[in-house]
């Protein structure tokens, strides 16, 4: 799939919200639309606080208007090692109910488990975003 501005990446996100999968990992370089994904997937889900980006807090959470789970952002990109962070997402991924989105999860590969999706955002020379959803 190609993405050729942030508002078709908000809705991609925002129709993704109506699969209301449990773990969603975002792979992609810096820049490439992996929070505005979020951003739309948040709006799909109808969160209307802010969502920005987490990678100096390493996690943000937003309640879910159901008022059960919630959507929970990570971003382990200045983790090697998730630390302290594993047992806060070990935590998270034992409720069905919160949504999870990840993105630089190779720190922690190994917590999550096999039946979640993987979408790949490359940066094209035009512009545009390649878009690739994959279930592992």
């Amino acid at each position: 799939m190609i993405i050729h501005s942030e508002q078709e990446m908000l809705d991609f996100g925002k129709n993704f919200a109506k699969k209301r999968l449990h773990i969603i990992e975002l792979i992609g370089d810096v820049g490439t639309g992996k929070t505005t994904f979020t951003r739309g997937l948040a709006a799909g889900l109808g969160i209307t606080e802010p969502i920005t980006s987490p990678s100096f807090t390493i996690s943000k959470s937003y309640a879910l208007p159901s008022g059960k789970g919630r959507l929970i952002h990570y971003d382990f990109y200045r983790l090697s090692d998730p630390g302290l962070m594993q047992d806060d997402l070990t935590e998270n991924l034992e409720n069905p109910d919160n949504i999870i989105v990840i993105e630089w999860g190779e720190s922690i590969a190994n917590l999550l488990p096999n039946n979640h999706i993987q979408i790949t955002i490359d940066y094209n020379d035009d512009n545009t975003r390649s878009v690739k959803p994959t279930f592992s």
